[in-house]
């Protein structure tokens, strides 16, 4: 058994001094003992949160980041930006992919993540074939979360067509497509390399309306039992005109007309949606995994934060496509989105209340539900995931409770985290993953290779 004593540490429903965290030899908390002096052996530590999960990756598109932002001949979009993807991808072995995520997962780590939901669909080798092991990707992911000690969610993704109406695929999708006897070969292989890490759980990801129809996602859903289901919907308005036109509703009013969306559901992004959809997916239970970073970039839009929150909807938080990880970051935009839409300050806090503390509290709550993963709490018998801010830099200096987790969220950043523990094990120390040397030196091969290959 393994025994910290916290100067300060956010427990489910307040923050509370000197207090003792027991964690047993698997990794789960034993006890929680509050206004105590530290026990012999016990290691001090000063202020902690629980750890974050990540509800949605790509991690083969941290190795693209920055190379998207030149203008091309006409107006760019989220459609152009996919062309640039596709031709990158199309240069990924397995050793890349690892590569890349680990350092994806390092990252991770070093911002306040201990768990994530990587949505995988780079599946098979360069020209469509699939490996030997349909699951050879899947397996690379694994081995990256094995050496980072992230805890992870796998979702493999079930990718059919090019757009509404079963439209055949096109060139640049040609490593992600699966027929549904694939798609079942691939959840088998999934599971057996998730089978050799810890903390793993096995889902399943319709990459969106528009890549899977409604008969491919209720056949996807009978091939397992109670795992999460994440799926795309509503990013772009483009998506939102042509689900108007090939079904006659919109893309989220589509999805809850066709499936049983409950608590096992994450809807990546929804970002257009009209105030029946708003209400719909609140009273459903479903998380909205959002990426203010990577929709920033890409230009999709805001959320409409305020009226689903107010409808009692949970989200959780997601850095996607690595266009820049940092928790602090994301839930930072995604309150300055709504103040920028809305003209005022403090738009998604309660009366009287903290901003940072309510967002981060409902991105905890969310997102553990959208991995169904048990992070987001420190309490007997959860996971031993908690993340240790560095209470002596300026930032949070002179600062308690939720003014020092404010002072983090929104005038902070990575550089705030100081250590990392998933399940007990101290994977981050001093702002820095235990492997990241390691990590660096393989990323760096594998860019290198890449960037050779699109020249």
């Amino acid at each position: 058994m393994s025994k910290y004593h916290f100067e300060e540490i956010l427990l489910p429903d307040e923050w509370a001094q000197d207090v003792e965290i027991a964690v047993d030899t698997q990794g789960a908390i034993e006890t929680v003992t509050v206004d105590c002096r530290p026990s012999e052996g016990a290691e001090r530590l000063g202020v902690a949160v629980p750890g974050m999960a990540n509800v949605h990756s790509h991690a083969f598109q941290r190795g693209m980041a920055g190379l998207s932002e030149r203008r091309g001949p006409g107006t760019d979009s989220f459609w152009s930006w996919r062309k640039i993807m596709y031709t990158f991808n199309d240069n990924l072995t397995p050793d890349h992919v690892e590569a890349m995520a680990a350092l994806v997962y390092c990252e991770m780590l070093e911002t306040g993540f201990t768990s994530v939901g990587e949505f995988h669909y780079l599946h098979h080798d360069c020209d469509g074939t699939p490996f030997g092991d349909i699951g050879e990707m899947a397996g690379r992911i694994c081995a990256a979360a094995n050496t980072t000690g992230i805890a992870m969610t796998l979702l493999p993704v079930l990718y059919r067509w090019s757009n509404f109406g079963d439209k055949p695929a096109v060139n640049g999708q040609r490593r992600f497509i699966n027929d549904l006897e694939q798609y079942g070969q691939l959840l088998d292989a999934s599971k057996r390399h998730l089978g050799q890490t810890d903390n793993g759980v096995l889902g399943i990801a319709p990459h969106s309306l528009r890549a899977a129809s409604h008969a491919d996602i209720k056949a996807a859903m009978a091939m397992i039992d109670g795992g999460p289901v994440h799926i795309h919907v509503a990013e772009q308005t483009k998506e939102v005109d042509d689900c108007l036109a090939a079904t006659g509703q919109r893309p989220v009013e589509y999805l809850f007309d066709t499936q049983d969306v409950d608590t096992r559901w994450c809807l990546i992004h929804a970002t257009h949606m009209n105030p029946g959809e708003v209400s719909a997916v609140a009273s459903s239970g479903a998380v909205a995994g959002l990426c203010p970073l990577t929709e920033g970039n890409l230009g999709d839009g805001f959320f409409q934060a305020s009226p689903y929150l107010e409808a009692g909807g949970l989200f959780g938080i997601g850095s996607d496509s690595h266009i820049r990880i940092d928790l602090a970051e994301d839930i930072r935009l995604l309150e300055y989105g709504r103040r920028l839409v809305e003209r005022q300050r403090n738009v998604l806090a309660q009366p009287g209340g903290s901003t940072g503390r309510r967002l981060f509290d409902t991105a905890l709550t969310g997102s553990a539900r959208a991995l169904q993963q048990p992070s987001g709490r420190i309490e007997t018998g959860a996971r031993a995931d908690f993340v240790v801010l560095d209470k002596d830099d300026p930032t949070l200096v002179g600062r308690t409770g939720d003014d020092r987790l404010d002072s983090w969220l929104f005038t902070g950043d990575s550089r705030l985290v100081s250590d990392v523990w998933v399940g007990g094990k101290h994977v981050v120390r001093g702002g820095r993953a235990l492997c990241r040397d390691a990590v660096n030196s393989a990323y760096a091969k594998a860019v290198t290779d890449i960037m050779q290959a699109v020249d």
